[in-house]
C-alpha cells in the first residue's frame, strides 16, 4: 500500500512540472525596437542648428527646410549621425533618400515660381510649398518638409491646461481687490509701452540707415514673427538682408515722405489744454474701471428704483358738489386773468 500510494502522489505531481518545463521552453516574443531612422529625424527636427521654417502645403502647415543646408549640418554636427549605429558613414544624399522611403520627409517644391517686380531672385523661404514630382535629394532649390508630428513638450502641455484658467482670470478681473488691479494695470501698461518704445526704436533706425546709407537692417529681431528662437530674440547685431541694391531717387522719395509727416504731426499737435482734458478723461476711464466693485454697482442699482406708491392716496378729495369737466374748469381760469371793459367785452 505504500508504494501505490508512493506512485499516486508521483503520477499526480507529474502534470505540473511538466507544464513548467512547456513554459519555459516557449520562445519569448521580441521587443518592438524603434526605428532608428525614426529617432534620427526626431533628433534632427529637435535640433535648432537646422535651420527650418514653416509654410503652408495644400492647406495644411508643415516645418521644412532647405536641402543645401542638410550635409553642412552633418558635417557640424557628427554626434547626431551616431544615432544611426552601422550606417553612420552614409552620407547626406543617402540619408534623405533613405528618409523619403520611410516617408518621414516629403520633398517640396515652391508656388511661385516668378520673380516678382523689383526682385533679382526668388525668396530663399517661400511661404506655400507643394508636393515636387521626384521624390529624391537635390542640393540646388529644394525643400524639404518632416511629415510626422512633432512631440510635444511638458512644457507646452502644461500651457494648454492654463491657458483656460488665464482666460478665466481676465474675464474675472473687474471683481478682483483694488490693489490687485492696480499690480494688473501697470504690468500690462509696462510690457505695451515697452513693446511699442522698440518698434518706434527699430522703425527709426531702419529708416536712417534706409535713407542715409541705402542699407536694410534691422536692429533686433522682429518681435511679431510667429516662428523665433530666443537666441534670435536677444540677438543685437542683425543679419544681412538680402536684395538688390537701393536706387537714390527712392532715398529721396521716402526722406521727403519721412519729412511731411512729421510736419503735420507737428502741425495737428494737441495743445496743453487739449492734452490737459485728453489726461482728465483717461483718468476717470481708469478710476472708474478700478474703483467698480459689485457691492458699488448693486447699491446703484438699488438706489435708482423709486418706490411705488398707490395714486388715490395722493390725489386731493374732488368735491362731489362740482359737476364741471376739465375743461370748463381750464376756461373759468382763464377768465379769471383777463380785463372787461366798459361795454362788458372780454379783452
Amino acid at each position: 500500500m505504500t508504494k501505490s500510494a508512493t506512485e499516486k502522489k508521483r503520477v499526480r505531481r507529474a502534470p505540473s512540472g511538466t507544464s513548467r518545463d512547456l513554459s519555459d521552453s516557449q520562445p519569448k516574443q521580441p521587443v518592438t525596437k524603434k526605428d532608428v531612422y525614426q529617432v534620427f529625424a526626431e533628433k534632427v527636427r529637435d535640433n535648432k542648428q537646422l535651420k527650418s521654417k514653416w509654410a503652408i502645403m495644400q492647406e495644411t502647415r508643415v516645418e521644412y527646410f532647405r536641402g543645401k543646408d542638410f550635409p553642412v549640418f552633418l558635417r557640424n554636427h557628427l554626434e547626431v549621425k551616431e544615432i544611426l549605429g552601422q550606417q553612420k558613414d552614409l552620407d547626406a544624399e543617402e540619408i534623405i533618400n533613405t528618409l523619403l522611403r520611410k516617408n518621414l520627409i516629403v520633398r517640396c517644391d515652391r508656388v511661385v515660381k516668378t520673380l516678382r517686380p523689383g526682385k533679382k531672385k526668388l525668396s530663399s523661404w517661400p511661404v506655400h510649398l507643394e508636393i515636387h514630382n521626384e521624390q529624391v535629394f537635390s542640393r540646388e532649390d529644394a525643400f524639404f518638409a518632416w511629415t510626422f508630428i512633432k512631440r510635444r513638450a511638458l512644457w507646452q502641455t502644461i500651457l494648454s491646461f492654463l491657458w483656460p484658467l488665464v482666460a478665466l482670470a481676465m474675464c474675472l478681473f473687474p471683481v478682483y481687490p483694488y490693489q490687485v488691479k492696480i499690480v494688473v494695470l501697470y504690468s500690462c501698461a509696462g510690457a505695451l509701452l515697452f513693446i511699442v518704445v522698440l518698434l518706434l526704436i527699430r522703425a527709426a533706425i531702419f529708416g536712417a540707415f534706409y535713407i542715409i546709407l541705402g542699407n536694410r537692417i534691422w536692429f533686433f529681431p522682429n518681435i511679431n514673427a510667429e516662428e523665433t528662437t530666443f537666441s534670435e530674440l536677444v540677438r543685437f547685431w542683425p543679419k544681412k538682408e538680402e536684395g538688390e541694391p537701393i536706387k537714390w531717387t527712392s532715398r529721396l522719395f521716402y526722406a521727403v515722405i519721412s519729412v511731411l509727416i512729421i510736419l503735420v504731426l507737428r502741425h495737428h499737435a494737441p495743445d496743453e489744454a487739449a492734452r490737459a482734458r485728453y489726461q482728465s478723461k483717461v483718468s476717470n476711464i481708469i478710476d472708474e474701471m478700478l474703483e467698480w466693485s459689485p457691492k458699488l454697482a448693486l447699491s446703484g442699482m438699488l438706489e435708482k428704483q423709486q418706490p411705488i406708491v398707490n395714486a388715490t392716496e395722493e390725489n386731493p378729495p374732488v368735491n362731489e358738489s362740482w359737476s364741471g369737466s376739465a375743461d370748463q374748469q381750464n376756461t373759468t381760469d382763464g377768465f379769471e386773468n383777463q380785463d372787461v371793459d366798459d361795454d362788458g367785452n372780454i379783452t
